[in-house]
């Protein structure tokens, strides 16, 4: 009987062993909640100058990883590659696995992360806005020139034989870019809405915005919104009326009221947005005005913050009325005093 029961424990214990060799895999996920092969549905802030205390350092700029179906997609660089660098790994960001990478437009605070991003992953593909000149690159066919054959050769541009296509420098000459001057699909359901600046400050500033298709409707990423985040929701509309979630800078930093009022009511009443989660350049006001609009539809999104995306987006307690911690606006606004928004602004104000 003894031996009997033995045997049974070892025959026992082999089967439990091959099952769990075979199925840990399975065994891990129903513990944790996992579902086989599931796929990440999230927006992280990795570069903001507001959040909860972390690793991971606060500066003046705009980062996000946004992963869905599939996907992983680095929407703009931030300001300065180490402190990029800094960030990604405190929050476990590895971005030498990317599908493609947005740069929103050509300020230093969404594309000064470049060198540490190139660095991890040099051959990423890079959409980019295409402007006149830019400094991601640009090309024009030589026949946009006057040509007059009656000068000698040595007077003429390339000899009075130029190539047939002109293509000018960018400020990272190995960089994998594809620039983007229209509305385009780059991947089923992903989109890029290309929109130009009509502010003075930022007069033919060109400027990308992402829009992702969802079952919940439409998720739209936006950098520093130059040229309106009402104009952008209005073109993002031509691809899905439903505009379920908005994420980035309104470039509403130092706006005043009655302009905020007018946006917020255009997004809440106007564009029916369901949930916003605002940042960068939005602006203090603009986010307590946003936040008392839209309620419990208003997602906290500082720095480190990951906004789950679904039927009810989600990211943790969105902290003080104003969308910051007690110990965010005065770190917020030294930084602004050093950035790109602040220079804008001093412009607008001199012409007033």
């Amino acid at each position: 009987m003894k031996v009997s029961f033995w045997v049974r424990g070892r025959v026992y214990g082999l089967i439990t062993a091959v099952v769990l060799i075979t199925t840990g895999g399975a065994a891990q996920r129903a513990v944790s909640g996992e579902k086989p092969g599931a796929k990440k549905a999230q927006i992280t802030i990795l570069y903001d100058a507001f959040g909860k205390p972390s690793a991971m350092q606060k500066d003046w700029g705009f980062s996000a990883l946004i992963e869905y179906g599939g996907q992983r997609i680095l929407f703009d660089t931030g300001d300065n590659p180490d402190v990029l660098a800094n960030n990604a790994k405190a929050k476990g960001a590895d971005l030498s696995k990317l599908d493609f990478v947005i740069l929103s437009h050509r300020h230093g605070d969404h594309m000064g992360g470049m060198e540490y991003l190139l660095s991890v992953n040099p051959k990423v593909k890079i959409y980019a806005p295409k402007e006149n000149f830019g400094v991601y690159g640009f090309s024009l066919p030589s026949s946009f020139y006057r040509k007059d054959e009656s000068l000698p050769a040595e007077q003429r541009y390339f000899d009075g034989a130029p190539p047939p296509v002109l293509k000018f420098g960018s400020a990272w000459p190995r960089a994998n870019f594809e620039l983007i001057d229209a509305a385009a699909e780059i991947a089923p359901g992903i989109h890029l809405i290309s929109l130009v600046s009509d502010k003075p400050t930022t007069l033919e500033l060109r400027e990308l915005s992402l829009a992702i298709e969802t079952p919940d409707g439409l998720v739209l990423v936006v950098g520093c919104s130059h040229p309106g985040i009402d104009k952008i929701v209005e073109a993002a509309s031509t691809i899905d009326k439903h505009i379920y979630l908005i994420v980035g800078g309104f470039h509403m930093v130092v706006a005043k009221d009655p302009d905020i009022e007018k946006i917020v009511t255009g997004l809440h009443d106007g564009a029916k947005v369901d949930y916003v989660a605002p940042g960068h350049c939005t602006g203090e006001p603009t986010f307590a005005a946003l936040r008392k609009a839209f309620g419990d539809h208003y997602l906290y999104a500082g720095l480190g913050t990951t906004i789950a995306l679904g039927p009810t987006p989600g990211s943790p307690a969105a902290g003080s009325a104003s969308g910051m911690d007690d110990n965010d606006p005065a770190s917020y606004r030294a930084l602004l005093s050093h950035s790109d928004d602040r220079e804008e602004a001093v412009m607008a104000y001199n012409r007033e």
